[in-house]
């Protein structure tokens, strides 16, 4: 078996073109706004990349830089104010937060309406009971992924490696509400590899260098890695051995240039939901 390579970079590419296109019909411009506390340099190349990608799409986008001593009261009172603006539909807090925030009361200050990062408890218990909201991106681009290498998901079994709020439990749901059998596995699970081994799709999102052995891979499975990891030598790996993986999944998803593009191309489609939604 030939494995194919998932290329997350043209199937974003796609659903960007897709989304400008769709804003072109729009009578009004959706608004995103990302709160950016601090100097962290990989925040700020993540950062820049939304704000093209997003102007490139024919958003209103723009970010809002706040110094890292900024106060848990200020980065509040920055993220009513963009509550009450009619012409903002989305914001995004970028995390992480300096140690004198607390992330979580500042993500549920948000207007569940505009959470387009599909955080606000709001949103992810719609999420859960099945009811329509906002959905974290890195998950929504997984779907797509799956869908774009024309993987079967109703029926299929599923392994979810990650219970994250952000990345595992939704990813889940999303392949749950998809009919697919769906196992969660962490740190803390027996005979791990044994459990993966089960998954005709695997979901890979718990930060761990190259943590997935090949022969944890059942013949034929499609492998998706939303690992990134930075080694001493500077090179990116994913959470999956991807040379041997290869191997044996049907389709699997390089590192980098699989999961990460597809975060940003549904952040501008929350977005751009968020707007029709808001303004009808």
């Amino acid at each position: 078996m030939t494995p194919g390579i998932i290329d997350g970079k043209a199937v974003a590419a796609e659903l960007r073109a897709r989304i400008a296109a769709r804003v072109a019909t729009l009578p009004f411009t959706p608004g995103l706004r990302v709160v950016r506390v601090g100097h962290d340099p990989a925040s700020g190349v993540y950062v820049r990349n939304k704000d093209r990608a997003a102007q490139a799409a024919g958003l209103d986008s723009a970010t809002i830089q706040m110094p890292d001593t900024a106060t848990e009261a200020e980065l509040l009172a920055t993220v009513a104010a963009l509550n009450d603006d009619p012409a903002v539909d989305g914001i995004l807090v970028q995390l992480p937060l300096p140690p004198q925030i607390e992330a979580a009361k500042v993500l549920a200050a948000i207007d569940p309406a505009k959470d387009v990062d599909g955080f606000h408890a709001m949103n992810a218990g719609r999420l859960a009971t099945g009811q329509k909201g906002l959905v974290p991106c890195t998950p929504k681009g997984v779907m797509h992924l799956l869908a774009a290498a024309r993987t079967p998901v109703a029926g299929a079994r599923a392994v979810v490696l990650g219970r994250s709020n952000i990345v595992g439990k939704p990813m889940a749901a999303l392949l749950l509400a998809a009919d697919a059998t769906v196992t969660i596995v962490h740190s803390r699970t027996r005979d791990l590899a044994s459990e993966c081994r089960r998954a005709e799709i695997l979901v890979a999102a718990v930060g761990r260098p190259e943590m997935v052995k090949g022969d944890w891979i059942t013949e034929g499975a499609t492998v998706i890695d939303v690992g990134i990891n930075r080694l001493p030598n500077g090179g990116l790996v994913g959470d999956v051995d991807f040379a041997a993986a290869r191997q044996r999944a049907a389709a699997i998803t390089p590192v980098p240039g699989g999961v990460g593009p597809m975060t940003i191309a549904c952040l501008l489609e929350n977005t751009v939901e968020a707007a029709i939604a808001r303004r009808g």
